[in-house]
Order: C-alpha cells, then sequence, then structure tokens
C-alpha cells in the first residue's frame, strides 16, 4: 500500500507519526506531504517528503491519511479523515465537506455522530478504530516520569500545573487569566507549564513569555509534543480545546473556563476568578472523577496502544474490498476552493 501523510498544520506531525511507524513496520511505501509554509517546521527530514503536488500526484497514492479539513479530490487514493482533535463541540468537527472516503473515529460518542451522517449523505464510510495520538497513553505512559522528577527538583515544587488555552479569539481564556497565574505563581509549590498552540495570537504569546521571563516558577513551553505536558502535569486549566479531552483520559483532574463543550465532566468556571482555590479544590477533592470515567468511554476506551494499527489495518482492508479510488466527484465551489488552496492539476 502506497500512502501519502498530509499535512496542513504543525499538529498533524504527532497524529501522523504513529501511523508512519507502523506503515515502516508493516513495509507500505510512504510519502509525508508537508505545506511549503511547513517545511522548516518539519521534524522528519530524514523521511520521505515534498511540498510539491505534483510530486505527490506521481507518487500514486492508495490511501491518503489526513489530520484536516482539506485534500485535494483530484489526487489518487482512499483520502481518510484521522481528525485533529477531540472536541467534539468545536464549530466544524462534524462537518461533512465531501472530502472524505473514510472516517476512523475515536469513541463510540464520534462513531455514532458520524454513522447518523453516513446514513444522510451516503457517501463515505465510518470504522472505529480509536487515535493514533494517544498510543503512547498504552504503551509509554511513564515516558516522561524521569523529566518531571527533574522539573520539581529543580523548581522546588510540589504539583505541575499546566495551562493550554485554545488559540480561537471566541474561546480563549489566555486574555483573562494572566493575573490569575501572577496570584498562582506566588504559591511555589506550583510549577506552571505554559503550552499555547500554533496558531495562538502573538500579542498573547509576548504577554505569557514576559510573564515567564519575570516569573521563577512559570516556563512557557516551545516544544510542539504537548504529549509530553500532558503526562507531566498534575493538572490541567483551559477552555474550549480537544486538549481537555486528551487529559481527562489520563484519570487527571481538568479546570476550565467558560467551556462551551456539551459534555462537562470536570470543574468549569463561568467567570475568570479564583484560579488557585480550584486547583487547591480540584488536587485535593478531585470531585469529578466519577464523571471522567463516561468520558473516557465515550470518547476514546482504548488502552492497549494498538489504534494506529487498527487505522492502518482498517483502511488496508478497505482497499482491499473497495479497491483505490482515482479521484473523489465533489461540487464545482468544493472543487474551486481545493484550487484554490493546492493549486489546479
Amino acid at each position: 500500500m502506497k500512502t501519502v501523510l498530509f499535512c496542513q498544520n504543525p499538529y498533524a506531525f504527532g497524529i501522523l507519526e504513529p501511523i508512519m511507524m507502523v506503515l515502516k513496520e508493516k513495509g507500505h511505501q510512504y510519502l509525508w506531504f508537508v505545506t511549503p509554509n511547513l517545511k522548516d517546521k518539519f521534524p522528519f527530514k530524514k523521511e520521505p517528503f515534498t511540498s510539491s503536488m505534483k510530486e505527490v500526484i506521481a507518487f500514486n497514492s492508495d490511501s491518503i491519511f489526513v489530520p484536516g479539513n482539506e485534500v485535494p479530490h483530484y489526487l489518487r487514493g482512499l483520502k481518510v479523515q484521522v481528525f485533529h482533535g477531540l472536541a467534539g463541540e468545536k464549530k466544524g468537527h462534524f462537518r461533512i465537506r465531501h472530502y472524505f472516503d473514510l472516517y476512523l473515529t475515536q469513541g463510540p460518542y464520534f462513531t455514532k455522530k458520524f454513522l447518523e451522517l453516513k446514513n444522510k449523505h451516503k457517501n463515505f464510510e465510518v470504522i472505529e478504530t480509536g487515535w493514533s495520538k494517544l498510543d503512547i497513553y498504552g504503551k509509554e505512559l511513564h515516558k516522561y516520569d524521569t523529566n518531571k522528577k527533574e522539573l520539581l527538583q529543580k523548581y522546588q515544587a510540589k504539583k505541575i500545573v499546566l495551562y493550554a488555552p485554545t488559540f480561537s479569539p471566541k474561546l480563549t481564556s489566555a486574555s483573562f487569566l494572566i493575573d490569575e497565574f501572577k496570584k498562582l505563581a506566588n504559591n511555589k509549590d506550583y510549577l506552571i507549564l505554559v503550552k499555547f498552540h500554533d496558531l495562538m495570537s502573538n500579542p498573547l504569546i509576548e504577554a505569557y513569555k514576559k510573564l515567564a521571563n519575570e516569573t521563577q516558577n512559570i516556563i512557557f513551553e516551545k516544544e510542539r509534543n504537548i504529549i509530553k505536558f500532558l503526562l507531566m502535569a498534575d493538572i490541567l486549566i483551559s477552555d474550549t480545546s480537544s486538549v481537555v479531552y486528551e487529559f481527562l483520559l489520563l484519570d487527571k483532574p481538568v479546570i476550565t473556563f467558560k467551556s462551551s463543550s456539551e459534555n462537562i465532566a470536570w470543574d468549569n468556571a463561568t467567570n475568570y476568578i479564583n484560579l488557585t482555590l480550584k486547583i487547591e479544590d480540584n488536587l485535593t477533592n478531585d470531585v469529578f472523577k466519577s464523571q471522567r470515567a463516561t468520558i473516557v468511554q465515550e470518547y476514546h476506551p482504548y488502552y492497549d496502544g494498538n489504534s494506529t494499527l487498527r487505522m492502518v489495518e482498517a483502511v488496508s482492508n478497505f482497499i482491499a474490498k473497495n479497491g483505490v479510488p482515482e479521484k473523489r466527484n465533489l461540487s464545482f465551489l468544493r472543487r474551486l476552493k481545493i484550487n484554490k488552496i493546492f493549486g489546479k492539476y
């Protein structure tokens, strides 16, 4: 099987890397497509990759794994949506754009909704596999334990607080919580890690960098691999972000501010106040522990570390049964959009 790993945003790297490793292990041929603006950020430059759509066309793929919203209709291959997050309440998560032949869902909550949409549109299939990005939870849960221990010793702290808000201007809490983090930092038992989305606004990035430079126990993290910080943190502070669900799956407490989720199973504040008190309460009492268990079962009940393997096998079996699509039929406006983004071929 010849596979394209299709990247439009930096977050795709961590989602597609496990897929690359399984493809390599199984002897499949693969090619990374990285948009020109991502070339400098691409971390696997020893692997086969290109930013040329002509080269992707010439590769003549059998399948294309896409953790984004678009993929060119004119590319040969089964177009597979593998998602870039778990926040089903975010605008567009369940929007059918008609670019994909197959949706690989993370858990029952997503599978049910996409099956309903499949029955409506009748032009794609849905298979539940789990999510490649979270295989580390099953295989290397304690990978960063030593890093955490060293950090806590270095800063003479007892707990790691991770702040990972969304970048969306309408949903982010970053504009409102900077003073709350200043207050929280007065308690030296807490080491505060700030991890922003790649698309966060520059003024907010600079404001929190300044805060970190001026505050001993606040670190502004530049490393892209947020999984590392999820595994190390004792509690997460966020808002309406997919990272909330990724953290809940680790069975650790979460505090959000004005989350728009429809399935809140954590401490959600309606005002941007009392962060310190909320952290103390959640770390001490953890009253949402039983509710988290429901989220796990609905959103991603796979802890065997084999979701990526299921994803690759699902695609391989689907192609063996149905063949390889040469292209995907789209409306004129959809084709126009793809041609504008990726070029006309």
